[in-house]
Formats: C-alpha cells, structure tokens, sequence
C-alpha cells in the first residue's frame, strides 16, 4: 500500500501551466465555461499523461448494424477490443486516447427520449468526455488520473465525492474488486467514501456478449458541507449523482454466458460534460448551464411568453418549462445528427429522429405556441454553443435548418390527414366506446401521428384508445423488426474469429493474411481477363468458436491460409464463391460459402466434404464470372458516383454502397429530387468514360499522402495505411502531384475492392431505380452490360405499347364497355412500367403520360355514364311523380351509374326518398339510396352517414323497402352496395 500511495503522488504532480490555466478560468469567473472544461479534459490527457487526440465519430455508428446511434464514446474503438482492427490500420496503432464523443441515446437498449424534459437532468444529445487504454496502462494508472483531474485540475472538493466499486458475484465465481477499493485508499480517499456494488450498478458489458468487466464510478455530492451522504449513492437521488465511470475490460462475456479473461486488459472511461460543468458551475440543474442558456434565451426570444424557471412536476403549470428543456433538448440532437447525415425518415435511426423532430414541433405549437418556422430558428444558437468543437454544425447550418422545416411542414400535413381519418372513423364506430386499434397503429406508424396525442383529440367525445390492443400490436411489431434484423444478421454473417482467437493467433506469431493475390489478374489482348492461379497452405481452421489443427468430413469450419486469391466482404462489395482443392486431389471440391475478414486474417467458410488439417496444400479456384460481374459493377459505382458530383454538383456525397455481380445499390446525399433529365445527364457522363474505354489505375499510397488530394472521395471509415487508391484515366502519380486537379475531373477514391483495368467491359449502365429514402438521401439501384441492355429494349417495348394505348385513347369511343376497357389497360400497364427493370428516367416519363390517359379515360367514363344515368331518370320520373319514397329496380350492370341515377333523380325531384335495386345475372343485386334531407333522422340500428349521392334511408323506408323486396325479387340473392 505504502508503494502504492508513493507512485500515486508522483502520479499527481501537476505541471503548474495547465493547472493554473484552468484556475484563472475559475478565479477570474465562478462559472467556467463549458468550452473551457471541456478543452481542460483534453489537454490534460493529451499534454501531461501521453494520449491521443481523436475527433469525435458521426453519431451513426461504424459498420454496426445492431446499434441505432452511437450512444458511448467506446463505439468506435469496439474493433480495437473485439480483436477485428486491420493491423495496417491507424485504428490498430492506438494504445492511450482520448477524445469528447458526440452520443445520443433515444430508441433502442439506452433510451431516453421519453424521460427528457420531465426532469433537469435526461438528455437524447450529450458529449461524452473519454480517455483510454489499448493494453497499455491499467487501473491504478486511471484511478490516479481520475482523481488528480478532479481534484487538482477542476479543483472539485474531495469531500464531495464518493467512489463505487464492484463487490464482486459468487453465482459467477467472481471476488470483489479490492484492487480498484485499495488504489482508492491509497490516493487518500477515506474509507466512508469507498462502496462496494453488486453486478447491476458496477459490473459493464458491452452487449450480450463480447468484452465486458468491473467498473469503478466516481460520485458528486451537491450539498457537501461535510455531511455524509453515502446511504444516496445510487438511489437516484437528485443531490449525489454520477459523474465518471471508469470500465476495466478484462473479460470477455461467452454466448454460454460464462466469463474468460481477456488477452489483453483495456479501460473505457466516460464522463458527461453536462455533469461535469452543472459541478463546475455550481449549478444543479445541467439547463443552467451555458450548454443550454443561450438556446433557451432563443427559445424565450422567439416565442414571448413566461420565460424558463426550471420548474418540473406540478409546479410546472402548463408544462412550460418542461417544453422549454424538451425543445432545446431536440434541437441540439436534431442539429447533431442532420449534419452527421443522419435524417428524419421511416425506419431505424432516422426513424427515431423523426419522432424527436415531432415531439419538438407539438411542444413549440401546443405549449409554447411557436410560429412555424420557429424550430429550425433555434439552430443558430446551437451552432453558437457546439459550432466550436464540431465544425461540421457550421459548416451545414443552412442544410440543417432546411431540413428541420421541410419535416416540420410535413408533420403539419400529416396532422390535417390524421384528423380527417379520426373524424372519419369516429362516425363509422357506432355504439363503441373503444377507438379501434389498427386504425390509430396505421397512423402512429405511416404518419407518425402520436398515440397520445390521438387520445386527447378522441378523449374530447367521450372515446377512449384501446390501450392493450396497442400493446399487442406494438409487441407483434417488435416481434416482426426482430425477426427481420435476425434474418438480415444471418443473411450478412459469416464465419468470423471471436477475440480469443484472434489474440492466439497474434500470440503464434501467425502473420495475416497476404490476400494480395485477389488483385492478380490481367486482360488480354482479345478482351477477356486472367485471374492467376494461388496456390495456399491450410494454417488453421476455425470451429465452434476455436482454433483446430483437424475438421472432419461433413463439418462446417472456417478456413484460414497464408494467402488467399479471394476476395473477403467490405467496402460494400459482396465476397467472392468458388471452391478449394488439395493438390494432387483434384476430384474433391471444398466449395467456398463466405469469405469473411477478421484483424486481418481471411477466414474462407466451407462445410468440408472430406478430412482437412493444418498443413494441407490447396490450390483456389474463384467464381471468375461472379467475380468479374462484381469488378463490372464497383468500377461502375464508382462512375456513378463521379457522374453525379458532376451533374448534381460537389455537395453531393456518398452515404453508402453495395455492389453484386446482379446490379449495384448507391445512396447519396443531395439538396433536392433528382429530375428525369438529371438522372439522362448521369448515364451520358457515365456512358462517356465508359466508351472512351479509360484506364484505371491502382496503387497502394500513405494514407497522409492519399488524404491531401483536393476532390478525393472518402467515406466515414477507418482505411488502412497504406491505402488503395483508384483513379479512372489519370495515374495515381499526377492525381498525388501537388495542387493537382485530377481528383476534379474524374474518379479518384481510395478504395479496396476489385476493379475493371479499363472502364469499356462496363459496356452500358442503367439507373433502374431511384427514390428518396428520407428527405435529403436519396438512392439509385442500376445494372450493366447485357442486363443494362435489356432493360433499355424493355422500356422501348413498353414506350411502343403506352404510344398505341394513347392513340386509341385520344381517339376516343361512345361505348361505355369499350371506355372501361380503355381504362383497365391503362391500369394494367401503369402497373408493368412501374415494377418493370427500366430506365428510371423513362419509367418517370411513361408514369406520367399514363396518368394522363387514366385521367382522360376516367373522364370519358364518367361523361358516358352522366348520358345513360339521365336517360334512365327520365323514365323514373315519368313512372314516378311526387311521391315521398320511391323504390324500384331498373337494368345497369354498374354501381356507379346507379348512383348516377340516385343523384340525378334526387336533384330533379328533391322532396323524395329514393331506394334502386338493380339484379344482376351473378346473383348480385345492386343497390343505391338517398334520402331527402327534410326526412334524415338518426337511427340506432342505422347510423347515420351522408354524402353527395348517398345516404341511409329513414327506418320507416327501411322497412318498407325490405316489405318489399320479396316482391321485386323472384329468388333469394346477394346484395351489393354502399
């Protein structure tokens, strides 16, 4: 203990420049502000104990499909503790780092989108302050920076905070963590101040699964004064809250539930920085603080009113002040995530913005009674607050508060929508007291309509919301999302080594995989390429979570080489097929499933036919045709996205890909919908390259040099070092000249995938689809080659049919059956047009010369059946003349022009009551009714319903026209009708 404490207090000898810099903040104002404290944290890690600075990541999370949002600063270095780090990438050089990490935590495992604004503390946007080590220095080195930063840096009072450990778990075999509660001591903390915690409170897991172990959190006491306030640690008590929580991974959780050691230790810390400057600023609530007041000084500004007291519960009359925290709350989170990318939209992550943008836009009208507009107003002062630390907020301030307005306006259309359904189906209930469930579901989910807000429209006629019908629709629609999340993760899974492996392997010495062979192909000189030939040595196979020397016949395993022609799954290209032999033993395949990469080995997934062992030497034989299918479509990905730069303009980025050797996916960014004759422009550009048959280039460069190329395409990803670079008809040396242009004028990514050498084999490409997948993101799906062509003769042949259909249409008919027949085929072949492979741009213009025709069509219909319903009415009138209730049958084959008739025959004779009945040969009897508005009286067995041309008789003429009926039918029949 003695040594303990002495390395602690040369641990904590502060260098005088940082720590008198922080305290002249302090001494020359009380309350620091929040920049400041934030660029203290940094500096003392990165200047006094040797991190590394790394930027925040974009709050959608990295290769990470199970996560909505990153919602911890840990997201981005989960590679590092999985094991699954590149070797040659930066991300795998990491050992001491430190960083402030923009989270949100609003749908999924961490929500807390219900809770905010109800109290003074929840947020879905917070800055998470991090440092940590990658097998570097452990818990008695962060314990003893935790504590000088505290106390030293920030000068917080050492009576005012407490300190929880982990008090271990005898179901999991696991002791109290003593190491963490002696270090504690040693720094000085007094005993009453050092707590043990069960699992729940100090023990962290990343998932359900994969690196987890205890951890120690450092707690703040608001009162102090010297009191001891150790019994609310951990009750949620508003007075001692958390403030740092420091993880040691040094175990990592099985799927069998039990715990291994970790090969290497690791510690994740994080801190909020809205707690620590509501300490800093001696304020207890984090909305007092200069994170918040200028955006609720905008709030008050904008929309007049009282201004915020921070009251909650019932002394918050009106819930003012909880719209004050909800609004600036969202719009921080809002202008966050739009400039990461991430938009309102229908599913996922941007599918829980939206309801963040709604929830925001009902507290500013209903609460605050906001103009509209006024949301988006308040980004400019958020920029003000974060601008600093996230410049991507400046740089986007117009995109964001664009966005923000359009959603607004759309939830405003949707509200008008959503309450003409309500009043709909609130006349259609009847007797029922229980709004029905489908129908408020189908508006919470396509309109985005609020549960509770449908309540209190209904709640005013005395209806109420079938609550537990919601809760077992809400649960089949998680139960459905599961499902289909698990299908896509076992659709997208494949062999892939866990963390214990990848560390045995690293232990062995086993050096990655050289998959440098996966580019070893030339074309020839008649067009054709030549994929060479790989012969490997078996290293190691993978099963049952394990590395083994031997798998027998029948078994399913993974493969790892020394070298590999296959290509495994990333940069969105699909991996490569095809098949393994051992040499000498031609005759017996080891076909090739998936092709997986894993910290730089390549797993090859087989189910194996015969006995394989370590040692084997095989000789690999990829899928040439899928391969090249897919080297077709990534060059062309590329084309596209250099073509849309081009047309759409520069703003225009790349926000995701997939290619297959069927058709290529690519989502983009862009400030407005793409025309029919920007998505013509896009495949001339593209078509251009593509006959002018350009070389493409391909080299390996430093990824600095690489990152410096002005108009080079990048995407949000870690990129080894050195990178592949690929540049379409300059050659990587002139696109990495200084003040080089090339990277303007072309495509110039870096890119790992395989490629064309030439751009000619891309022989056609046809944009087949194109749609907004949210406001601001937009994707295309396209073919190639044969399937390019195809689908042009295919949108000729249907140009030719919608020209013909057009003809006849204009050309018109006086036969109401030949009309109708018109019509239907217009119906028939706007269908094909729209699930038919075609030019989308020719899609666009067939769709819209059919609704044209449909239009037409309808017309001539209605005009046709107008004539025949008028002549029928003149012999009604004639049959019937100034009676109150007139029932009778007349010969129409059509609902609608019985109708017609109705209508017609109520104009001209507006005192009756009119029931028609028409048989028809199916058996069928068509019927149509209008009463007379002197004679609509509601009835209990009739609900009441009006409309232009129908209505439902009084009860007297109801049961006079069902006297009748036996009479006007000969035989029992079927009804239909309105």
């Amino acid at each position: 203990m003695a040594a303990a404490a002495g390395h602690m207090r040369g641990l904590l000898r502060v260098p005088p420049g940082l720590r008198c810099g922080f305290c002249r903040a302090r001494s020359a104002a009380a309350c620091p502000p929040a920049g400041q404290v934030r660029q203290a944290f940094l500096r003392f890690f990165q200047e006094q104990h040797g991190h590394r600075l790394v930027p925040s990541a974009p709050v959608r999370p990295r290769g990470d499909p199970g996560l909505l949002f990153v919602n911890a600063g840990m997201n981005q270095f989960k590679p590092i503790f999985l094991g699954t780090a590149h070797p040659r990438s930066e991300l795998a050089q990491y050992q001491r780092v430190v960083n402030s990490q923009k989270c949100v935590r609003a749908g999924g495992k961490h929500n807390d989108l219900d809770d905010v604004g109800r109290d003074v503390y929840h947020h879905t946007f917070f800055e998470m302050l991090g440092n940590w080590s990658f097998g570097d220095y452990f818990k008695e080195e962060a314990c003893g920076m935790a504590w000088e930063l505290l106390t030293q840096i920030y000068e917080i009072p050492k009576d005012h905070l407490y300190i929880t450990y982990f008090g271990g778990d005898a179901s999991l075999g696991l002791s109290p963590d003593e190491e963490s509660r002696d270090i504690w001591l040693s720094l000085g903390v007094p005993p009453s101040h050092v707590l043990p915690f069960p699992l729940r409170e100090n023990f962290w897991e990343m998932g359900e699964t994969g690196p987890c172990g205890p951890c120690t959190e450092i707690h703040y006491d608001h009162v102090g004064g010297g009191r001891h306030a150790a019994g609310l640690v951990n009750q949620d008590s508003p007075d001692v809250v958390e403030i740092w929580n420091l993880v040691f991974m040094q175990y990592s959780r099985e799927t069998d539930g039990s715990l291994r050691p970790l090969p290497q230790h690791h510690v994740d810390t994080g801190m909020g920085l809205e707690r620590l400057v509501t300490v800093l600023q001696s304020k207890r609530s984090n909305y007092d603080t200069d994170l918040f007041t200028p955006i609720l000084d905008a709030i008050h500004k904008g929309c007049g009113g009282p201004g915020y007291q921070g009251l909650v519960g019932e002394a918050d009359v009106g819930s003012v002040n909880m719209a004050y925290r909800v609004v600036a709350d969202h719009v921080r989170t809002l202008s966050v995530c739009i400039a990461d990318g991430v938009y309102p939209g229908m599913s996922g992550a941007e599918l829980v913005l939206r309801r963040i943008l709604r929830r925001a836009v009902r507290f500013c009208f209903e609460v605050l009674h906001a103009p509209p507009g006024f949301l988006a107003s308040l980004v400019p002062a958020v920029v003000e607050v974060l601008g600093d630390a996230y410049p991507e907020l400046r740089k986007n301030t117009d995109q964001i508060m664009n966005i923000i307005n359009d959603n607004e306006a759309a939830f405003l259309s949707s509200l008008l929508r959503g309450r003409r359904i309500i009043d709909r189906t609130l006349q259609q209930m009847g007797p029922s007291k229980l709004f029905p469930a489908e129908v408020a579901w189908s508006l919470y989910g396509n309109l985005g309509f609020p549960l509770d807000l449908i309540g209190l429209m209904i709640e005013e006629k005395g209806i109420q919301l079938d609550w537990a019908a919601l809760d077992q629709l809400a649960q089949e629609d998680a139960k459905q999302k599961a499902r289909t999340q698990q299908a896509e993760q076992l659709e997208g899974s494949g062999v892939r080594l866990d963390v214990h492996s990848l560390a045995q392997l690293q232990r062995d010495g086993v050096p990655a995989t050289d998959d440098s062979p996966k580019y070893a192909y030339t074309l020839g000189q008649d067009g054709r390429y030549a994929f060479s030939p790989c012969q490997a040595t078996v290293l190691m196979l993978y099963k049952d979570q394990s590395l083994q020397k031997v798998v027998g016949a029948g078994q399913h395993c993974g493969v790892l080489l020394d070298r590999t022609s296959f290509y495994a799954e990333q940069g969105g290209q699909a991996h490569d097929r095809g098949y393994l032999v051992r040499l000498g033993q031609q005759d017996v395949l080891f076909p090739v499933e998936s092709v997986q990469l894993s910290g730089g080995y390549v797993i090859h997934e087989v189910t194996a036919p015969e006995t394989l062992q370590a040692g084997d030497q095989v000789l690999l034989f990829v899928d040439e045709a899928q391969r090249l299918a897919c080297m077709v479509n990534h060059t062309a990905t590329h084309l596209l996205s250099f073509a849309l730069r081009r047309v759409l303009g520069d703003q225009t980025e790349q926000r995701g890909s997939h290619m297959t050797a069927e058709q290529l996916r690519f989502d983009f960014s862009t400030q407005a919908p793409v025309t029919t004759q920007q998505l013509q422009e896009v495949e001339g550009v593209i078509q251009e390259v593509v006959d002018q048959n350009e070389i493409v280039y391909m080299a390996e460069v430093p990824l600095a040099l690489a990152s410096g190329i002005q108009g080079l395409r990048t995407m949000d990803e870690v990129y080894p070092d050195p990178v592949r670079m690929v540049s379409v008809g300059v050659p990587i040396e002139s696109a990495l000249m200084p003040n080089s242009q090339a990277a303007m004028q072309t495509s110039v990514e870096l890119c790992c995938g395989t490629h064309l050498l030439q751009t000619g084999a891309v022989q056609d490409l046809t944009i087949t689809s194109e749609r907004q997948l949210v406001k601001g993101i937009s994707r295309i799906i396209a073919v190639t080659g044969e399937q390019a062509k195809q689908a042009r003769e295919v949108g000729q042949s249907l140009a030719k049919e919608v020209d013909s259909l057009s003809a006849r249409v204009k050309q018109g008919s006086s036969s109401l059956p030949e009309v109708q027949s018109l019509s239907k085929e217009v119906g028939h072949l706007t269908e094909e047009v729209s699930s038919t492979a075609m030019p989308q741009w020719q899609r666009r213009e067939l769709q819209a010369i059919l609704k044209a025709l449909q239009r037409a069509a309808n017309t001539a219909i209605r005009k046709l059946e107008i004539r025949q319903a008028a002549e029928k009415v003149q012999g009604l009138l004639e049959k019937h003349s100034n009676q109150p209730v007139i029932i009778d049958t007349i010969s129409s084959d059509s609902l609608s022009i019985l109708m017609k008739v109705v209508n017609q025959f109520c104009d001209k004779s507006p005192g009756a009551s009119v029931l028609l009945l028409s048989p028809q040969a199916s058996g069928e009897v068509l019927c149509a009714c209008q009463v007379s508005k002197v004679c609509r009286v509601p009835c209990p067995h009739f609900p009441l319903r009006t409309g232009p041309w129908l209505s439902v008789l009084t009860w007297e003429a109801t049961q006079g026209a069902l006297a009748l009926l036996p009479r006007v039918l000969e035989t029992p029949r079927t009804f239909r009708g309105p």
